[in-house]
């Protein structure tokens, strides 16, 4: 009994002094050592300058757990466009183990910088940084495109990051999981590591991201709906969101059964600049195998100037299953292609083999093409052959396509398809030479690559694919002004945002529960004001100059989770809403010519010069502000670079509102001859995204609006918005 007794107390007094020797964590905190962080919620607000993170890790041989510690940054603020700071640094360290961290409200959550054998496990940076969206289901806003293409000087920070790794290798990142935001990973110069069974999924950038980075293997990870810039039915351009992205000299990587579905693209491989200006090198030798890419609003893949392994993926309901714009010795191999708009597209593209792969119900099997005319300035075309040529398409089941061959200025294609049940076979000019249709599959020695004898190490992991048939099809994809809709919480969605009939059909979408409509206005005529989810109602818009509506509705029954990432218990009400607001104002917009080489008014601060006439080549009226150009506008001619003067009278009534406007190159907005918005200097922004600015204003009465804009060659964009702010 004593023994007993003297053992028990043994056991508490070891369990004491573990529990005392976990770390508080504190601002500023520095970590040299293995330790365990004491449970809890730490509310801490990171410095706003990301060179001074929160916490600061470095050393060797180190393992922290933080024990399911949860990091709370940016608590005075809610809306996740201005979260800030970095939650956590490890720089300069080897075989830094991290687990059980959760961390959200930062900027960048976990910041990693020339650190070899890093591991996260179990990791959950869900709900940090994130754009806010100015694109509606009705139209697309330019400003809401990223840019990806530079990553030198980690340009990639501007968007944030779950997890931000630079310079490490052999890092190990398994059962980590990111939603709500904006990045989950972004890689740069990370060599030889190991991800997998992951979640990244319902983002509105990249799942994962790749710059300068080799023979890693990506396996058995939820990478889905990563995405922006899509209204189903309306518009899809996906705005360089992408479920896994490749860039810039990352090679001989593998891709390997992940469920990479609804994104922007599924999977975005680009050669990289340096490739593009000297015609050198690639993202090669990529294997990409046994994934699902469909859904995407663009390309289930699009890999492109490079030379990569595609095999036993299935892509199904994408624009373009493949696009493989100037491709070369790349294989295509053993993918199913259904029902796509085309399953495979390939401008310039050389010595490629698309063999064994099954399409079904898809508009246009295969395109290939190439231009008589190139862009002269890009030095890949002064510094390579880039004629469209030699291509091996054999041994793949076609059945039940609109089209199947689309070929134009190729040269030398050895073509061996089963076709069944489809449309016409060719369409062709005389610009296709030497396609041979006569050949003998059997003379060709076709060599197939097993996935199963891939070098793939054996891991415990999970099934990627496993609960997501319900998400089937981009019509599950729903971006709010947040994000993807990620189906955890009650939202009211209006499915026919462009129809001009005052008619309005909305769909009740959520968990499990009961829903009740506590008030409007701008709508008479709802169908129900109650129910159970899912639902539809309609309801009868409220004719009016000005659109001004609001539904607000409650919601009780499971457990959700908010976009924002709060746990609502079951049984407890929850409110959300929709809202449409359109001011119009009566628009007159003159457009005069520019030549910036005679006069510049970035330089001057004037619009016109004193002298000569100002005739307009253009003039519209419109009630909305809302342009976007590519390569100029064409009147008496192509104005490659012009002057936009917008001006318009308008009655507001009283409140506080949001005036936001996107542009490109340079603007100016005026409200009764006050100047309110000053963006005349085009060298603030390199002009890779369209930028936007929101001011808060307090308006009410009668006012002179004054927009003068300039564009000074290449994309222009002049868009205004006002809005209530409630």
């Amino acid at each position: 009994m004593i023994k007993r007794i003297g053992f028990v107390l043994f056991i508490l007094s070891s369990f004491f002094t573990a529990w005392a020797q976990q770390k508080v964590m504190v601002n500023g905190m520095t970590i040299g050592k293995t330790m365990t962080i004491k449970r809890g919620v730490y509310r801490i607000d990171a410095n706003k300058n990301q060179d001074q993170p929160l916490i600061i890790i470095e050393g060797n041989n180190i393992t922290i757990d933080f024990n399911q510690a949860e990091l709370k940054g940016s608590n005075t603020i809610s809306n996740p466009d201005v979260f800030f700071g970095v939650a956590i640094l490890i720089q300069n360290s080897k075989n830094i183990t991290i687990k059980n961290l959760r961390a959200n409200g930062y900027k960048i959550a976990l910041l990693a910088k020339n650190v070899a054998k890093l591991t996260l496990d179990n990791c959950d940076l869900s709900y940090n940084y994130r754009q806010h969206l100015n694109s509606t289901s009705e139209k697309e806003d330019v400003a809401d495109w990223m840019s990806y293409h530079h990553n030198e000087k980690d340009e990639w920070l501007r968007y944030g990051a779950a997890m931000y790794l630079r310079n490490c290798q052999f890092a190990v990142i398994r059962n980590c999981k990111v939603t709500g935001g904006q990045n989950a990973l972004m890689m740069m110069e990370c060599n030889d590591g190991l991800i997998y069974n992951n979640d990244f999924s319902f983002n509105s950038g990249i799942g994962l991201g790749m710059y300068r980075c080799n023979r890693n293997k990506v396996m058995y990870n939820k990478i889905n709906f990563n995405i922006r810039g899509y209204s189903d039915g309306v518009y899809n351009r996906g705005q360089d969101s992408a479920g896994i992205l490749v860039y810039e000299q990352s090679n001989e990587n593998l891709f390997y059964k992940n469920n990479v579905t609804h994104g922007g693209d599924g999977l975005f491989l680009w050669a990289g600049q340096t490739t593009m200006d000297s015609g050198e090198g690639g993202c090669n030798d990529n294997i990409i195998s046994d994934n699902d890419f469909s859904y995407a609003s663009n390309n289930g893949i699009e890999a492109t100037f490079s030379r990569n392994h595609i095999t036993q993926n299935k892509i199904m309901e994408c624009d373009y299953g493949i696009w493989g714009g100037y491709s070369y010795e790349s294989t295509i191999c053993n993918n199913w292609f259904w029902k796509n708009k085309t399953a495979i597209a390939i401008e310039h593209g050389q010595k490629n083999k698309i063999i064994y792969n099954r399409f079904s119900r898809n508009g246009l099997v295969l395109k290939l093409w190439g231009k008589k005319e190139q862009e002269v300035d890009w030095g890949y075309v002064k510094n390579r052959d880039t004629r469209s040529r030699d291509y091996l398409i054999a041994y793949n089941h076609i059945d039940n396509c609109s089209l199947v061959y689309n070929m134009e200025l190729t040269d030398s294609i050895k073509l061996c398809d089963m076709v069944q049940e489809s449309g016409p076979i060719f369409k062709m000019d005389s610009t296709v030479t030497n396609l041979d249709t006569g050949c003998n599959v059997k003379s060709f020695n076709i060599i197939v690559d097993d996935t199963a004898k891939l070098s793939i190490d054996k891991i415990k992991h999970r099934d990627p694919f496993k609960d997501t048939k319900s998400y089937d099809g981009r019509k599950n994809i729903i971006i709010t002004e947040w994000g993807p809709y990620d189906f955890r919480s009650p939202i009211i969605w209006n499915n026919n945002p462009t129809d001009t009939s005052n008619l309005m059909k909305f769909d009740l979408l959520g968990p499990k529960g009961k829903w009740k409509i506590k008030s409007s206005r701008g709508v008479e005529n709802i169908s129900a004001m109650s129910g159970e989810f899912p639902s539809s109602i309609v309801a009868q818009k409220i004719r009016g100059s000005r659109t001004d509506i609001l539904i607000e509705l409650e919601y009780t029954g499971s457990p959700i989770i908010t976009p924002f990432g709060e746990a609502i218990a079951a049984g407890k009400p929850y409110q959300f809403s929709f809202k449409k607001f359109f001011q119009p104002i009566d628009w007159e917009v003159l457009f005069y010519p520019l030549d910036t080489a005679k006069y510049n008014p970035i330089q001057t601060g004037v619009l016109f010069p004193r002298s000569g006439k100002r005739v307009p080549f253009k003039t519209e009226n419109i009630n909305k502000l809302d342009y976007a150009w590519w390569g100029g506008i064409k009147a008496d001619y192509q104005h490659t670079q012009f002057i936009t003067v917008a001006n318009a009278e308008v009655v507001i009534p009283e409140g506080d509102y949001e005036l936001s406007v996107t542009w490109d190159d340079a603007v100016r907005v005026y409200i009764d001859q006050k100047l309110v918005i000053d963006e005349w200097d085009p060298s603030r922004y390199d002009f890779n995204e369209s930028p936007h600015k929101r001011i808060r204003i307090s308006l009410g009465g009668t006012y002179h609006f004054l927009v003068e804009h300039l564009e000074l060659g290449g994309f222009a964009a002049l868009s205004l918005k006002l809005k209530p702010i409630e």
